[in-house]
Formats: structure tokens, sequence, C-alpha cells
């Protein structure tokens, strides 16, 4: 009878001291980074009194006292804000087709892969920025001031504000694309036009569609507040009823608002599903 017998399995090597002490020198790195980033956000809540508990707790017999006046929820002139909420609705809609016909010409000279010169690039993402860092309500209020009330200036002011970031998701996704159709295109002797329209677009259109589906969400949410500035839709009648103090009416449009909200997420959760 034969007998084998079975080598011990080789020990793996133990790390050296400079694997060792680089590890540690790494957490160190990342424990100071962490410490770093709670002390800002230590000094931020402190600056604007988000650590004053006393006030905080003052505070909660008003709010107390504002929820008793709200309930129980009016919905007597709820027929008066069907007009309203369609305006709201309207509002979002065309806010978001500006932004998003005019995002994909810009999007394509803010990418660095796509745009036709360094000056343009710069250009261009400088133009994204602005419009991005002025909000929809200060918009609003311009807008306001220079058409009228009504729809018009809240589709104005959250087109335009809407261009700045839905253009700046698209400049990204075009710079992410995967360069061997694109040089494929190149090679084959297509125009510069032709390599953006079958080699470019058809590998971001998902991701453009999924941007304009996610702003127009934001957009009817911002949409309920452009109201407050005279800019129409239902935060119109929610701004009425909270000047003369109608808290049962106000809560009663927060309800509709909601309600309404939560339709549009419903339906853009479907078309996404739709365009995947």
């Amino acid at each position: 009878m034969t007998h084998t017998t079975t080598e011990p399995a080789a020990l793996s090597p133990a790390p050296s001291a400079s694997v060792l002490d680089e590890h540690a020198r790494g957490w160190r790195s990342k424990l100071w980074q962490a410490g770093l980033v709670l002390a800002v956000v230590f000094f931020a809540s402190w600056y604007v009194d988000l650590l004053d508990f006393r006030t905080l707790a003052n505070g909660v017999p008003a709010i107390a006292t504002l929820l008793r006046e709200s309930l129980p929820p009016d919905f007597t002139n709820v027929m008066d804000w069907v007009s309203p909420l369609l305006d709201t609705l309207a509002m979002s809609i065309a806010g978001t087709a500006i932004a998003v016909s005019a995002s994909v010409p810009l999007a394509f000279m803010a990418a660095r892969n796509t745009t036709p010169h360094p000056a343009v690039f710069h250009l261009t993402r400088t133009l994204l920025n602005g419009l991005r860092s002025v909000p929809e309500l200060i918009m609003g209020i311009i807008f306001v001031a220079a058409v009228g009330f009504g729809a018009l200036p809240g589709v104005l002011a959250l087109g335009l504000h809407s261009i700045g970031m839905v253009g700046k998701f698209f400049a990204e996704a075009i710079e992410h694309v995967d360069e061997a159709p694109v040089e494929a295109a190149d090679a084959s002797g297509a125009t510069r036009l032709q390599v953006l329209w079958h080699a470019v677009l058809p590998q971001v259109l998902p991701q453009f569609a999924d941007v304009s589906i996610y702003r127009w969400e934001y957009n009817f949410r911002a949409s309920t507040v452009m109201g407050m500035v005279g800019a129409g839709g239902i935060g119109f009648e929610l701004m009425g009823s909270l000047r003369i103090m109608q808290y049962q009416e106000v809560s009663a449009i927060l309800i509709v608002i909601l309600l309404m909200v939560t339709m549009v997420d419903s339906l853009s959760g479907h078309l996404r599903k739709t365009f995947k």
C-alpha cells in the first residue's frame, strides 16, 4: 500500500513594515479629511443657529398652534384650483421643452470631445454656469417685471434656469461616450455632423431622456412656488390664502399639490421604464 504525503500549504508572506506604514498613513489621511469635513459642518450649523436648541424648542408651540389652525383642511374652493393646477402643469412642460431644446446644441459645444473650438467650450460653459447660478424665483421676478403677471414669466424663468443644469448634464453625458464608434465613423470618412448624429447621439439619447424627465419633475415642483412672485399657477392661490391667513385652505392646497406631485412622479417613473 502506497502512502501519499501532502505538503503543507505555503504561507503567504507577511506584509512588510513599509506596506503597513503606508496603510496607516492612508487611514490617518482619511481620518483627517473626515474630521475636517465634520468641523466645517459643525461650524456652519453653529453659525446659522442650528445648534441653538433653546430657540428651536421655543418655536415648537408656534408650529403646533399653526398646525391646529390648519385642520381640518378646507376644500370648499377646490374647483377654483383646477385651472391654476393646469397652469402649473403647462408651465412645467413648456419650461422643460425650452430647456431641452436649447440644451442639446449647447451641450455639444460645452463637451470637450465635441466642441468646435476651446474658446467655444469656455464660452458655453460660462453661459451654462451663469444660467444655473440665478435661482428661478429671481428670474421669475425679473420676467414678471418684463412681461407682466401670468404663466409666461414662469415658463421663461423655469426654462432659462433649467438650461444651465440640463445643458451641464447633457455635456457630461457626451464627454463619457465610447470613442470606438466615433473613431470608426471618422475612419469611414463621415463628416463631423454625421459623426455626431450616428456615433455620439445614439449613445447619449437614453441619458438625455432620463435627465429631461427628471428635470420635468423638478420643474413641476418649482412651478408650484413660481406663483408666489406673481408667475401664475397654484402657487398664486397658495400665497393668496396665506396673506389672508386662511390656514385651513392653505393645508387643503398643500394636499392637492402633494397629490399632483405624486402623480407626476409616478408618470415620470413610467416614462423612464418606457425609454429604457
